[in-house]
């Protein structure tokens, strides 16, 4: 048995905290795996808000969803994660949240997430988050842009309260090729 890669420890991160009912945010929905896992979990009594710039990473994710009979709890938003405050109302709890910053695999990728975007997304969700409620960024940052992006994220992290959240890195140390590794902010 190996240790998980971050992506799939992710979903387990996820699994643990989100159940049927629940508001959930897709931040980058991209190819709409974590869509689809939200989704099933939320079940059809929850929520999924999802986000995502590119057209046709929702497009090909709206299609996944009315595949799977998954699309009556899922909102698609073409637009920036940035955004998500307008989505939420004031006393709206969110349980979880997953970011996959970097870009769309097989897409375009000079359209990167920027750290400007993705913290204005990730201070918008903190207050929503119950205790236990957790936001789960997933860095990839082996590409231009990446390495900055992955500072910024990183220095937030470090700064939050510990009084009122954890925060978690995992990935491995001793891979080739910048493998990407996760944060998980945990509301105390």
């Amino acid at each position: 048995m190996n240790l998980p890669n971050a992506l799939t420890y992710s979903h387990t991160l996820l699994n643990e905290v989100v159940g049927p009912g629940d508001t959930v945010v897709d931040a980058t929905v991209g190819k709409g795996h974590d869509t689809i896992f939200l989704a099933n979990l939320v079940g059809r009594t929850g929520r999924v808000i999802g986000f995502d710039i590119q057209q046709a990473a929702l497009d090909a994710t709206a299609q996944q969803l009315m595949l799977t009979g998954l699309g009556a709890q899922v909102d698609l938003h073409a637009t920036g994660h940035e955004h998500v405050a307008d989505y939420l109302a004031a006393d709206e709890s969110v349980t979880a949240a997953v970011f996959n910053l970097g870009y769309l695999p097989g897409g375009d990728k000079s359209v990167i997430t920027h750290p400007a975007t993705t913290l204005t997304a990730v201070e918008a969700i903190l207050p929503h988050l119950p205790r236990g409620g957790r936001i789960i960024l997933v860095v990839y940052a082996g590409h231009p842009g990446g390495q900055t992006e992955r500072n910024a994220v990183v220095d937030f992290c470090q700064q939050l309260p510990q009084k009122t959240y954890q925060v978690l890195q995992y990935g491995f140390i001793n891979q080739v090729h910048t493998p990407p590794f996760l944060l998980a902010i945990e509301r105390r």
